[in-house]
């Protein structure tokens, strides 16, 4: 579903001439599995999304998604993936309804479609108690709840989640990863990119760690302490990144 071989995006600095941002890195990603990508701040991870989600145009290597290319098909990249990060902005004066019927609608999703669609998505993430609430009034709970309902309105195979727990308290944070397992659950492929390893523990299977723009290590989880003789998680991290 999401296949990456030698993946390379550099910068031009004029201090530093040409900046690795990300480095050669190489990975794959499969349907019904959450996908780890774990690394400190400044590791190259959101830039490797950037990339993933056609934002950003890799300097070289191959990066394909659902089969289709980032840098020569970035249009059918864009009709097989959703985003979302901690960042993702709200719009103050629209509905949560209004805000995902309107994402759905650039999705090309209109009429009976789309309404059917829509209910289904508030009804899984329990939305419909707050579907009239504009956005500038809501918590922040709900509003992350109307990131992914319009990340997801269009049922897209792959989803790209880049730090979508940050800065969020522990209930809305939990929720997050209910929601994130149930959608694994749908047969999504899911790309989840932190530097918190409980959430890393919790949801995925097969990590990449990455530092400095390069991967150190990548595999299955139990595979990794095995290879490295550290069972915690984050000794594993730091004997890796420190």
């Amino acid at each position: 579903m999401i296949h990456v071989e030698h993946l390379t995006k550099s910068f031009r600095d004029l201090r530093r001439g040409t900046v690795l941002a990300v480095d050669d890195i190489s990975f794959d990603a499969e349907p019904g599995e959450v996908f780890g990508l774990l690394g400190p701040n400044g590791a190259g991870k959101t830039t490797t999304l950037r990339m993933l989600c056609t934002v950003l145009k890799p300097t070289s290597g191959i990066a394909l998604i659902a089969g289709f290319d980032v840098s020569t098909q970035p249009e059918r990249v864009r009709e097989k993936i959703g985003f979302l990060s901690a960042n993702t902005a709200i719009y103050d004066r629209m509905s949560a309804w209004e805000m995902v019927e309107y994402f759905g609608k650039l999705y090309a999703l209109d009429g009976d479609r789309l309404r059917e669609r829509m209910e289904q998505v508030f009804e899984s993430l329990q939305m419909n108690d707050f579907r009239d609430v504009l956005g500038g009034k809501m918590s922040t709970g709900m509003r992350q709840k109307v990131s992914i309902a319009r990340a997801i309105i269009h049922d897209p195979p792959v989803l790209i989640f880049d730090e979508p727990t940050l800065g969020l308290d522990v209930l809305v944070a939990r929720a997050v990863l209910e929601n994130v397992e149930r959608l694994r659950e749908q047969g999504k492929c899911i790309i989840y990119s932190t530097h918190a390893m409980r959430e890393v523990e919790k949801l995925c299977r097969r990590v990449a760690i990455i530092s400095r723009g390069r991967i150190l290590a990548n595999g299955l989880l139990d595979d990794l302490r095995r290879e490295h003789g550290q069972q915690d998680l984050e000794e594993l991290f730091f004997q890796l990144v420190g």
